[in-house]
């Protein structure tokens, strides 16, 4: 009998590779063995599929059975394998006809009745089998949506085996997975309102101008000072996500295991707890995930507390913040995520948190303060964009009738700032380097004298330089200007200072 072959797809990284599922079905001792460098996931398959065939209702072979992943370098994980694997050895076995799987793509995860449960990387999938030729993607139902959003190939989603042999078998007939056209809300309605937040207007203008650039923000200040519920109200604010960007996000949540079997339309915003691994912020582990960064992709990444993060899981953010992806390699390769992301940090300015304020006394000593402060290194501190001060809110702040604006009146500004970017160079000012940097954050007159005696002043280093470059061109694109001029760029500099952190 011929060597019969199914087309499935290898997950790596948040990219999937293209696998050949070969089954030979020869006469001898019966046996069940899966070669072409499987994991324990992979190798447990053999008692899903025996099972899930059996409980289908059809024969499992009485003869060895050999399945080759090809191709054998590369490392296949996970359970998505297992309906390729049964699809093939029916094939193998006569059930199915083998022509009917040469165009189709294959992934699935069997339970021991025949059911198919989801998969990550669907969206992942989708497109690795586009990309290589197939014309067909067959997958559980629960996945189908998702797939269905990379278009330009047919999706077809699966409830069971017997399903999917009986609709290869052109017993029955399954309609084609769409995207659904149905406009969801892109979260804006539900998030926090800015308007809510009392007094504290020169945190929120830096909210405002981050937002609009894309930008790094600390905010330091006593507690109870609105740190938290400022932060917290940034997504709302945010410009909608693209339709490039939303499926750049719903690939990273797919591979994570973590989306919802649609594509995702809303800015992430990530909040890890400070007790998180350097795995967990970064991505990786023993079978390598994406990690908080990774998750926060065209959206926020928030640190509360920021100096009580260890210091060695805050260095691994330096890449990510200058480059836009995290490379983890390991010793059977090296995988890259995406992580282009807006980081907000909130911290208290000492131990006690009340270093500066005017009304309550610090109980710190000058060097646990610089002790803790120093928990953030300056390398990291030089990729801030931003620095906030946030005092404590006044009685009248607290107690007055003053109606604060609204986030939707402050995102109409930073949507029109990031279209006007958009138009010039495609990318957010953050991401602003080279000729372009300065080209587009071109300085003249006043402003480039005011510049010259700031980086004297102010020491500001390369990066440092750089960075307020960009802010003052997202002040300037916010205020609708061509050219950045002095004011633009003075209200830059003076984010570049802070009471707490000394730059």
């Amino acid at each position: 009998m011929p060597v019969c072959r199914a087309r499935s797809l290898a997950l790596v990284g948040i990219d999937a590779l293209p696998v050949e599922v070969e089954v030979d079905v020869s006469p001898g001792l019966p046996g069940f063995s899966i070669v072409g460098l499987p994991d324990a996931a992979v190798q447990e398959a053999r008692e899903r599929v025996r099972v899930a065939i059996s409980n289908s209702g059809y024969k499992f072979p009485t003869r060895k059975v050999i399945v080759n992943l090809a191709p054998a370098n590369l490392r296949k994980e996970g359970p998505a394998f297992d309906l390729p694997i049964a699809l093939a050895v029916l094939a193998a076995s006569g059930v199915l006809p083998a022509g009917s799987l040469a165009d189709a793509g294959v992934v699935g995860e069997l339970s021991l009745d025949g059911d198919l449960r989801g998969v990550r990387g669907a969206l992942s999938m989708a497109e690795g089998a586009r990309s290589n030729g197939l014309s067909r993607l067959i997958l559980p139902e629960v996945n189908a949506q998702e797939a269905a959003s990379i278009g330009d190939i047919a999706v077809y989603g699966v409830r069971s085996l017997k399903e999917t042999v009986d609709f290869l078998a052109g017993k029955i007939s399954l309609s084609q997975s769409r995207l659904s056209e149905n406009e969801s809300s892109d979260g804006v309605a539900d998030a926090p309102d800015f308007s809510d937040v009392a007094g504290q207007g020169y945190a929120k203008r830096a909210l405002e101008v981050a937002a609009a650039g894309g930008h790094n923000v600390i905010m330091s200040g006593p507690p109870g000072s609105g740190k938290t519920m400022l932060a917290r109200r940034l997504p709302g604010i945010l410009p909608p996500l693209n339709p490039e960007e939303s499926i750049e996000v719903t690939k990273v949540f797919s591979a994570a295991g973590e989306n919802g079997g649609s594509l995702i339309k809303v800015r992430p915003f990530r909040a890890p707890h400070h007790t998180i691994s350097t795995s967990g912020l970064a991505g990786g582990g023993s079978n390598p995930r994406p990690g908080e960064v990774s998750l926060a992709h065209h959206g926020v990444l928030f640190l509360d507390e920021f100096p009580e993060f260890s210091r060695q899981t805050l260095e691994v953010l330096r890449q990510p913040l200058e480059d836009g992806y995290v490379t983890i390699a390991r010793v059977a390769g090296t995988l890259s995520y995406p992580a282009r992301v807006t980081l907000v940090c909130s911290m208290n300015p000492c131990p006690c948190g009340y270093a500066g304020d005017k009304r309550r006394a610090c109980r710190c000593s000058a060097g646990q303060i610089e002790r803790y402060q120093s928990r953030i290194s300056g390398p990291l501190l030089d990729r801030i964009d931003i620095f906030v001060d946030v005092p404590r809110l006044t009685r009248q702040e607290l107690r007055g009738d003053d109606v604060a604006e609204s986030s939707g009146q402050i995102r109409k500004r930073v949507v029109a700032a990031r279209e006007m970017q958009t138009e010039r160079q495609g990318v957010p000012n953050s991401a602003l380097s080279g000729r372009a940097l300065r080209e587009i954050c071109a300085l003249r007159g006043d402003a480039e004298s005011l510049f010259s005696q700031a980086i004297d002043r102010m020491g500001l280093s390369g990066r440092a330089h750089d960075r307020v470059l960009r802010v003052a061109r997202t002040i300037a694109d916010l205020a609708n200007e061509e050219e950045i001029a002095i004011e633009h760029l003075a209200e830059a500099l003076n984010y570049r200072r802070s009471r707490f952190v000394d730059r």
